[in-house]
């Protein structure tokens, strides 16, 4: 089982891109925009930022198609419904769907729905421009998974704190943002990707991997964020921590965080904790100006990176406890699983055809259960030409 194959040898050059969103499937191209679809998973608690976010995707309507997947409340829903009619497609998840994770629901419902082979996956909070839009584009003709990288604009503290992970990921080979794009056919035929995780980011670069798919991780490509609140910063401790769960190395690392601080203490050595913290920062300069990188973070943040080294060390401790807990709260649920191996994902892959992920489908609505199902994807119920739109 492998995905299409590719010209591994064509290089990615900027170059104008001419095409655009369809109004229905087969329909053609309006001139001056992308043949790409833009899936926003959403599910919101309130309506903070709602007047923002509207003029973000009245944005990106200029652009490619855009599929919002509300999950939210019905009295929010029904809101969002009146202030994107005519704007965007939007849509609620795929009743026929199962799975913790409701934001990888919605990815699989908006995938299934694209009108293009090029779909960029984005949280509510990542603000992509033209530029990063064209290249992801372009990327795209030639793997099948691109994954960008973000930097925080504005930058309040808690966002410059968070900047010291994203460095040294970067570092390390790069971060992981809150947007991926994909090419349709290969998300289809592999039959999407598990939504009982909690990684979902990882989980899917590891599912398209296990299937025989190239990915790539762009360190040039720039994609905006806006920081969260203080709150929800405060609630992504642990749970970014249990993350680790799914990469063993950079679990030990954070284990060996606390203990190594209080060996040192003990020790009474302090210079050593202070050569740390150099070679901590050190290693977030190099994240910092990779690839350009320079031009949108700040001089001073490779300053938060022994803060948030620290932090990890602390919360990977907690994490381990909310595993002997049956994992971590989510969505009124239980997550126990981060992420699955990609031996582990060949191997669920081998056991099933081609797009077919009946797991996540209710028995109801599972391929084959009707007329036309075969002609559905796996994990996602419904036609793409269906009038699903509010």
């Amino acid at each position: 089982m492998s995905a299409p194959a590719r010209d591994h040898r064509a290089k990615v050059a900027p170059a104008p891109v001419v095409g655009g969103p369809t109004a229905a499937p087969g329909a053609g191209p309006r001139p001056g925009r992308l043949p790409v679809e833009y899936v926003l998973p959403l599910c919101r608690s309130d309506d903070a930022g709602l007047t923002e976010l509207t003029d973000h995707l009245r944005t990106l309507a200029g652009w490619v198609d855009v599929t919002v997947v509300d999950g939210s409340a019905p009295d929010l829903f029904a809101r969002h419904a009146a202030a994107w009619r005519d704007l965007v497609r939007h849509v609620r998840p795929d009743p026929a769907l199962h799975g913790a994770n409701g934001k990888v629901l919605g990815v699989l419902t908006g995938v299934d729905l694209a009108r293009h082979e090029h779909v960029v996956i984005a949280d509510d909070d990542v603000r992509y421009d033209e530029a990063g839009l064209r290249a992801v584009h372009e990327l795209l003709d030639r793997v099948d998974l691109v994954r960008p990288q973000n930097h925080f604009d504005p930058l309040p503290w808690h966002a410059w704190w968070d900047t010291g992970r994203v460095l040294l990921n970067r570092a390390l080979g790069g971060d992981w943002p809150g947007t991926l794009a994909v090419r349709r056919s290969t998300f289809r035929a592999m039959g999407g990707y598990d939504p009982d995780v909690l990684f979902e980011n990882l989980e899917l670069v590891r599912t398209v991997r296990a299937y025989g798919g190239d990915t790539t991780t762009p360190a040039w490509l720039h994609v905006r964020r806006l920081p969260p609140t203080v709150a929800h910063f405060r609630g992504q401790r642990v749970r970014q921590a249990y993350d680790d769960r799914a990469q063993p190395l950079r679990l030990l690392a954070g284990l060996a965080v606390l203990p190594g601080v209080a060996a040192v203490l003990v020790a009474r050595r302090p210079g050593l904790l202070l050569r740390a913290a150099v070679a901590t920062v050190a290693v977030a300069e190099l994240g910092r100006r990779r690839a350009g990188g320079a031009r949108v973070f700040p001089a001073h943040t490779p300053l938060a990176a022994p803060c948030w080294v620290l932090e990890r060390g602390v919360c990977s401790w907690l994490a381990l406890g909310r595993r002997r807990r049956g994992g971590v709260p989510y969505a009124g649920a239980r997550v126990r699983d981060a992420a699955h191996s990609i031996r582990t994902l060949r191997r669920r892959l081998a056991g099933h055809g081609p797009g077919d992920l009946v797991l996540w489908v209710d028995g109801d609505g599972r391929p084959g259960g009707g007329p036309g199902a075969a002609d559905r994807p796996a994990g996602v119920t419904g036609s793409a030409s269906g009038p699903l739109s509010s």
